[in-house]
């Protein structure tokens, strides 16, 4: 009798560029202290990314607004999925707060999709903008900011405050985008890169991720295309699976790799290019500015 083989899938090592040591350092130690004293909430800790000691020990930190439960459900993201919780309006003042506690030099904030307001979030948006600025005002800004379904109105109150940058992530390649991104749009996410600039953002900024599965010709692709939508800066990193039920990852990107994107980018004209396995979209980010 004929046994039945079954394939098993095997579990991916990470190899050794992607091995990060533990942070360290003055800087760092007192604002993990002021985290845990005050309770702030920074997608720094929150994501455990790698290259938080750096960006801490440089002044630059991630906030997360609208909540910790996103609308949307994309294969590749570790943010709960379901109904939000309502708006909570004193949010603003919170993460003002938070960024002068922190003495932080240049903030990034991002939020998850609220499909589910009338404004998808953008008047917090706004509202958050505001408030850092005034209490914060040498502190510089980049807001990562959702598609808000491609609705102009919305894309314009964030135009309107006048971030230093303005952030929004096309995450993959187009083939890929909707098993990746689900509810997303590529298509949308380029037209709201190209309608920023349009309108005035100083300058506008986009992220992918690599090990999805996506061939060479369609990473160019997509760089080029953000070139198309004047762009100023990408950051491209390595993919990697929050947890079991997320997409897996397909191959790990090696250094020389990354490297060629870096330097295909610039050759394309990007202002700043951030190219390597640990890079992830608010990587760097106070260098993206002038």
């Amino acid at each position: 009798m004929e046994t039945e083989t079954i394939a098993i899938p095997v579990h991916k090592p990470k190899p050794k560029w992607l091995r990060v040591k533990l942070p360290t350092g003055k800087k760092y130690t007192e604002l993990r202290g002021l985290v845990d004293k005050y309770d702030l909430h920074t997608i720094c800790t929150s994501g455990s990314c790698p290259n938080m000691g750096e960006c801490w020990s440089e002044g630059t930190a991630t906030f997360m607004i609208l909540g910790n439960t996103c609308t949307r459900s994309c294969g590749f993201c570790g943010v709960k999925t379901g109904r939000p919780d309502t708006v909570d309006w004193e949010e603003p003042e919170k993460v003002a707060r938070s960024i002068k506690l922190m003495n932080i030099k240049h903030a990034v904030v991002t939020s998850v999709d609220r499909d589910d307001l009338k404004d998808m979030g953008s008047i917090m948006w706004a509202e958050t903008v505001k408030a850092i600025r005034r209490m914060n005002p040498e502190t510089t800004l980049e807001t990562l900011i959702p598609d808000f379904q491609g609705n102009k109105r919305n894309i314009d109150r964030i135009v309107e405050v006048a971030p230093e940058v303005v952030s929004h992530n096309m995450e993959t390649v187009k083939r890929l985008t909707r098993e990746v991104r689900i509810q997303a749009k590529y298509e949308r996410s380029l037209e709201v890169l190209a309608y920023l600039k349009e309108q005035g953002a100083r300058r506008t900024k986009s992220g992918i991720m690599l090990g999805l599965g996506e061939q060479e010709d369609e990473v160019l692709q997509v760089m080029q295309d953000l070139r198309q939508a004047n762009v100023d800066v990408v950051t491209i990193g390595q993919y990697l699976q929050p947890s079991k039920r997320h997409l897996p990852v397909k191959q790990f990107i090696t250094p020389d790799q990354f490297k060629k994107y870096e330097e295909v980018g610039l050759e394309m004209g990007f202002r700043h290019v951030e190219s390597g396995a640990l890079v992830r979209s608010s990587y760097k980010a106070h260098k993206h500015i002038n």
